[in-house]
């Protein structure tokens, strides 16, 4: 009854008051009418629910995506949990249409974004109509503000510099007529108002209230600027047409993003209200209890999530496609090879290729950082039956089938499955959607260190990131123990302190769909993309090619490049994946955007 009452008062609103309102991506219509609303906090806050649902309902009819939060996937290719699959994290049946270079112009999407925004526009050109100015008023303002900044900032990672359109524009078709702002604009617009949603909303202790607050706020102003500073100082070194021309102290504009990211991520840390969560006390399960617990009301670590309950209607299918270790995706080996030996060494040399022979073996807890064998299933965890009424143990991954179920890399997917349920069914799954953890303000916190170099930052970075080591058990931060230097991998011209936390953060935030935006903010297709092969398991030579000897032929829907499982046929990619760096850092622009629609003010993003 509540949600109905939602539905019908955000119905009533946008119908009074949007239903002609202009969108970047079409003719404008009509007038516009405020009709009065928003009288009470009530009814505001009423409005906001629907930037947490995960779909926005829009003027004219119908919802687009809510890319303000994330959410678990409906299918085996989207959602937080298969997120990772557009990167080097996860490799789906089918190479990836970026990462392959074969993104094409005639594909580019409708900025959906902007009727989301047009919706909080809206509210906040009216949310002086309310008759009360209290905390709740102030929180429903920091709520709007929170929310544009998020659009922004999805539009911003995607496209690069778009137009800022706070106001509500006359449907006059010479009010379409806008310019692009420029990237740096667009960081700093966003910047501003995670300000002023941080000055609004309310200072939380916990997250039971399911709202965004003031320390969600601060988090995500710590990753705006991040990206920001980041993508700035390795585009601007590659020398490629993606950094900001326009900027006349690009060094100076670097450096104050990288001390907002820090100041933003500090005052969370200095709380000391959050922590890093550690449900069991046991170093070999704490780190993925977090991501297979239903309710994470309370949890220390968790700022903001998302709940799914069957009994309610709101399900994923996370359980479904990978319980049996498939979901027609693999983890792939790059990601597996990442993660550091039990006593803090890059995982390289004879140690390496004898612990790929024995399958599994190279996942084991006492060899390797425990959030490996935390995120890919190793032989003898506890998995569910097929029918999802018992549980069984993993012996091998299922690169046998054809079904759903299939493994594409011999590495399958153990972070989100959960062996709770009795029934594995379709739209059954309950896995949380995990929207900021504390983990995330250490590893943003830490990076921004590492790129100022101001300070006693060596100790702050280790004494950051201690917390995410000593929940599995690991030891401290070893700047020079863990540099790795090997010719292959990909990062050895680092410096050792930013390699250290790139690499934390790939494996804290394993397939927690943020790979692809690191990749991108750093300019990083060369070292990780262009020419790298989807690999997953070494097959010949070891015990999984035992397993499967005679019923698995190279080149019959099973494939191998240099006795490594590919998942999938890469025929028509001989040279591997082929990302275009002086084009697919930023997506397309659609003709008509940079057309009609626009008079020829919006130019397409370099390369299309």
């Amino acid at each position: 009854m509540i949600m109905k009452k939602i539905y019908l008062l955000i119905s009533s609103v946008l119908c009074l008051g949007l239903t002609s309102c202009f969108d970047l991506d079409q003719e404008p219509q009509g007038e516009l009418s405020t009709v009065g609303a928003f009288k009470t906090t009530s009814e505001i806050t009423m409005y906001l629910n629907m930037f947490y649902q995960g779909s926005v309902p829009v003027s004219g009819g119908g919802s687009v995506n809510n890319t303000a939060i994330k959410t678990q996937s409906s299918s085996p290719s989207n959602g937080i949990a298969y997120g990772d699959a557009n990167s080097d994290n996860l490799l789906p049946n089918a190479m990836d249409t970026r990462l392959s270079g074969r993104l094409a112009l005639s594909s580019a999407s409708e900025l959906t974004d902007y009727k989301a925004i047009r919706n909080v526009n809206f509210l906040l050109k009216n949310i002086e109509n309310c008759e009360t100015r209290n905390s709740d008023y102030e929180q429903c303002l920091g709520e709007a503000y929170y929310f544009r900044a998020a659009y922004y900032y999805h539009l911003l990672v995607n496209y690069g510099g778009v137009t800022w359109v706070e106001d509500l524009l006359e449907p006059d078709a010479g009010q379409m007529q806008l310019p692009r702002n420029t990237r740096s604009e667009i960081a700093d617009r966003i910047l501003a108002d995670l300000d002023l949603a941080i000055t609004n909303l309310k200072e939380e202790n916990d997250n039971t209230s399911g709202r965004v607050h003031r320390d969600v706020a601060r988090a995500l102003k710590s990753e705006v600027a991040l990206f920001a500073a980041t993508w700035e100082k390795y585009h601007r070194a590659a020398g490629d047409d993606f950094y900001d021309k326009s900027l006349t102290d690009a060094d100076g504009k670097i450096q104050n993003w990288l001390e907002q990211a820090r100041d933003a991520a500090k005052a969370v840390m200095d709380r000391g209200v959050w922590g890093i969560s550690r449900i069991n006390g046991n170093p070999e399960t704490d780190y993925r209890d977090l991501f297979i617990t239903q309710n994470l009301n309370g949890n220390q670590e968790v700022l903001w999530w998302k709940r799914y309950d069957p009994s309610a209607g709101i399900c994923n299918n996370v359980t479904y496609y990978g319980s049996q270790g498939g979901g027609q995706h693999g983890v792939s080996a790059s990601l597996v090879d990442d993660y550091l030996t039990r006593d803090g060494k890059p995982f390289v040399g004879t140690e390496k290729e004898n612990a790929k022979k024995e399958y599994g073996k190279e996942l084991d807890p006492d060899l390797r950082d425990p959030r490996l064998s935390q995120t890919v299933f190793m032989p003898g965890q506890v998995m569910l039956n097929a029918d999802g009424s018992s549980t069984t143990t993993f012996s091998f991954p299922p690169i046998n089938v054809t079904t759903y179920n299939q493994n594409t890399t011999g590495y399958s997917m153990l972070k989100y499955i959960d062996i709770a349920p009795t029934s594995i069914s379709e739209n059954q799954g309950h896995t949380a959607a995990i929207q900021v953890r504390y983990a995330d303000i250490l590893l943003n916190y830490a990076e921004a260190l590492a790129e100022l170099k101001t300070g006693d930052y060596e100790t702050e970075i280790k004494n950051a990131l201690q917390p995410l080591r000593e929940r599995v058990g690991m030891p401290g931060v070893n700047f020079d123990l863990e540099f790795n230097q090997e010719a292959d991998y990909p990062f050895n011209g680092l410096d050792k302190y930013i390699q250290a936390v790139r690499r934390e953060r790939r494996v804290e935030k394993a397939l927690e769909n943020c790979r692809l935006t690191d990749i991108l903010r750093w300019a990083a297709a060369d070292e990780l993309i262009i020419g790298k092969f989807p690999l997953g398991a070494l097959y010949t030579g070891t015990t999984l090619e035992d397993k499967f000897a005679g019923e698995l032929t190279d080149g019959d829907g099973f494939w191998l490049k240099d006795g490594y499982i590919l998942s999938c046929n890469v025929a028509d990619y001989p040279s591997g994946w082929q990302f275009n760096p002086n084009r697919d850092y930023l997506l397309p622009i659609r003709q008509d955007m940079v057309g009609s629609l626009t008079g020829g003010l919006w130019e397409q993003n370099p390369g299309w």
